[in-house]
């Protein structure tokens, strides 16, 4: 097999052949971040996917984020490296249960974090992202009433923020409910200069004690911003491979799970490798496929959350 340089070299190789454009999340591996053309959140990617010029996307991240790609770009070619790369939100949302739920409150508009299945977008009337989801709750009339789904913790968060009384599915993330209370009161103790960055993902116990609550690029940005030179960062570890490049000279910390564990890396994203990367350029497989009528109905509460971006 290719070493790393070889695979990137090769990589770059057949990107140019292809036409083809890389976008890859935070959470990915620092190598795979490293030879991608465009690296962000889930909403600057869907931004991206919805803007290339390229015939074809290749989607390091998970397969939420590579259907929406081609939800977006029904006529390019669209590729995941790894398509068992999951989301334990997406999967903690069943489309037949969450139509159920759904018709148990018709008079409610669904609002989707991004984080969910094109089946389950299909059945939203918004998507929001951790960047966006304040603002499009804000945007929508008082009197009407939401559910929120799958994330009930960025629900929770949401709800405090904006003083919306939504209706939660009942779903989380794997990675952001693993970190503990006591251990990061126990860091912060530690080191007590430091300023702690939250996702919102995380349990509202974890959020009580953050300096900073925001999306991976909000957390991002206020890292480059702060005169602050040690931040407790309560997020997968895959982003602070960006934060060191930005930030040179600042020290970067992420808090251990509940039995002391380092679980802040997401097995659904490190499920892409620069080898199964390199292969799936190679070969044009795992290709994402979708249904055109389920793909109209998914796009409408993306464009919908574009535009009110």
């Amino acid at each position: 097999m290719l070493n790393v340089s070889n695979l990137e070299q090769e990589i770059n190789r057949l990107k140019h052949r292809m036409n083809a454009v890389i976008l890859g999340h935070y959470y990915q591996d620092s190598e795979i971040q490293d030879v991608a053309d465009f690296v962000g959140d889930s909403l600057q990617l869907s931004q991206k996917a919805a803007a290339v010029s390229a015939e074809v996307i290749v989607f390091c991240g998970v397969l939420f984020m590579a259907e929406t790609a081609k939800i977006l770009n029904p006529q390019k070619l669209v590729l995941l490296p790894d398509m068992a790369a999951g989301c334990s939100l997406a999967d903690g949302c069943p489309a037949e249960l969450f139509r159920l739920f759904r018709e148990r409150h018709p008079d409610h508009i669904v609002v989707s974090y991004i984080n969910c299945s094109a089946e389950v977008k299909a059945l939203s009337d918004v998507i929001c992202t951790s960047s966006n989801a304040e603002n499009i709750i804000r945007q929508i009339p008082a009197e009407q009433p939401i559910i929120f789904a799958p994330d009930q913790h960025l629900g929770r968060y949401l709800i405090k923020k904006t003083g919306r009384d939504m209706k939660l599915w009942p779903g989380s993330c794997i990675v952001h409910e693993q970190f503990s209370e006591r251990n990061l009161v126990k860091l912060k103790e530690r080191h007590p200069a430091a300023i702690v960055l939250a996702h919102p993902e995380c349990a509202e116990a974890i959020l009580r004690h953050a300096d900073y609550v925001g999306s991976t690029t909000g957390i991002l940005k206020y890292a480059q911003t702060s005169p602050a030179t040690e931040f407790i960062v309560a997020t997968e570890s895959g982003l602070l491979h960006q934060m060191e490049k930005a930030c040179p000279g600042k020290t970067f910390i992420v808090p251990p799970g509940e039995s002391g564990c380092s679980c802040s890396e997401c097995p659904h994203m490190k499920r892409n490798t620069m080898e199964k990367l390199y292969l799936c350029m190679r070969d044009r497989t795992p290709e994402i496929t979708i249904n055109e009528e389920l793909r109209l109905r998914a796009l409408h509460p993306i464009e919908r959350m574009l535009q009110m971006s």
